[in-house]
């Protein structure tokens, strides 16, 4: 009833001001792999494989960034913000024609620039290997592989070779290089998702960059309505996995949110019917009060999502919190309501863009200040 009024449990008390404790698991925020792969399927044949294998400096990208450069001119991603990238596209034309990888280095310490005349003023310096790719390759089985990393699941091992006399140039799953590589990477990557290695086999040396490329990050929305397809969109722009729940058939239709995954639940076995453990973070935005406390009652399981986003008001917050009653200590350190980054959002597009980015902020283990302020704080 409008207007009732009721007290707050000791749960929801302790809950008006979430202690923010809970740390994201490791996800690769990097998903230009996954959106080149997706972008470059309408293009049939070969291309070229650019990624960045070592860098030195200051540089727009770093190590195991990656783009397609394909036979028309066109391309997919980018390594340096289109300072070079022409130049990548002369030289992909040559591994197009005669189908040897080569490697590029791109030297941007000098002030005057003579070679490329972009004057960037990066002051760094990089080696990009181009290999020859397309749709059914062994290049891009490799990168799809990557891509398939899965919470609480070993990550794939990638391995691209820059330099050697032993193996072809180019990049492998882990499997299918000899185990002296695969060792040599592990040791090297404890504790790390990306690292240069290098390889002495029979008198000789191998340089390569070795990855264990982490899950993408993976979003849930709880409520399907008009103000959750930004959201969604946003999300599945940056390359995250999104799926979409809601309760109402008339929302829970996937032609509503392309390139998501959108599913009818039932609350009466949500908690059955969905692995909780499986997803980084999840934004409840039903606008309907009962609704949400069931979506809430479902997360509140120890091993759901590290990030739980609740739209709506403080006031609304704390009446969801007291409605759980005890489970609400299930989610303690881990509600964030109201959800998004305060930047005087008003629309629902503005409204998603802080959403998502108070989301992305979190998951790179900040809380989304601005670049001056941390400038300022550093400098201390």
């Amino acid at each position: 009833m409008l207007g009732q009024s009721y007290s707050l449990g000791a749960d929801a008390q302790r809950l008006m001001y979430p202690c923010r404790t809970a740390a994201p698991r490791a996800v690769r925020l990097d998903t230009s792999v996954e959106l080149m792969l997706a972008r470059s399927k309408r293009h049939i044949g070969d291309r070229v494989l650019a990624t960045i294998v070592a860098t030195a400096g200051s540089t727009y990208r770093k190590a195991g960034a990656r783009m397609f450069l394909m036979a028309d001119g066109t391309y997919f991603g980018l390594l340096s913000g289109g300072c070079f990238e022409a130049d990548l596209i002369a030289h992909a034309k040559g591994v197009l024609e005669n189908g040897a990888a080569r490697l590029i280095e791109y030297d941007m310490r000098g002030s005057d620039d003579v070679v490329f005349g972009i004057g960037a003023g990066c002051e760094g310096t990089m080696l990009v290997l181009l290999e020859r790719a397309g749709s059914d390759s062994r290049v891009e089985r490799a990168l799809a592989q990557s891509c398939t990393a899965l919470p609480q699941r070993p990550p794939p091992l990638l391995i691209t070779i820059y330099e050697s006399c032993n193996w072809p140039l180019g990049t492998y799953r882990g499997a299918e290089l000899p185990s002296i590589l695969a060792t040599t990477a592990e040791v090297a990557l404890a504790g790390s998702g990306c690292r240069n290695i290098v390889v002495e086999f029979d008198g000789r040396i191998t340089l390569a960059l070795a990855q264990l490329p982490a899950p993408a990050p993976r979003l849930l929305i709880c409520g399907g309505g008009p103000d959750a397809q930004p959201v969604a969109n946003a999300a599945v722009t940056l390359g995250w996995h999104v799926l979409v729940l809601d309760h109402r058939s008339t929302y829970a239709m996937e032609d509503r949110f392309p390139g998501a995954e959108a599913r009818l639940i039932d609350f009466a076995v949500l908690s059955d019917s969905l692995d909780v453990s499986q997803w980084d973070a999840a934004v409840i935005m039903s606008h309907h009060l009962e609704s949400d406390v069931r979506y809430m009652r479902a997360l509140a399981d120890a091993k759901g999502p590290p990030y739980i986003g609740l739209l709506g008001p403080t006031a609304r917050r704390n009446r969801v919190v007291h409605a759980l009653g005890p489970e609400a200590a299930g989610i303690e350190s881990r509600l964030r309501g109201p959800v998004g980054l305060n930047i005087g959002a008003v629309t629902p597009e503005s409204i998603a863009l802080a959403i998502v980015s108070e989301i992305h902020a979190w998951l790179a283990g900040g809380e989304g200040r601005c670049s001056r302020q941390y400038m300022q704080t550093s400098s201390e």
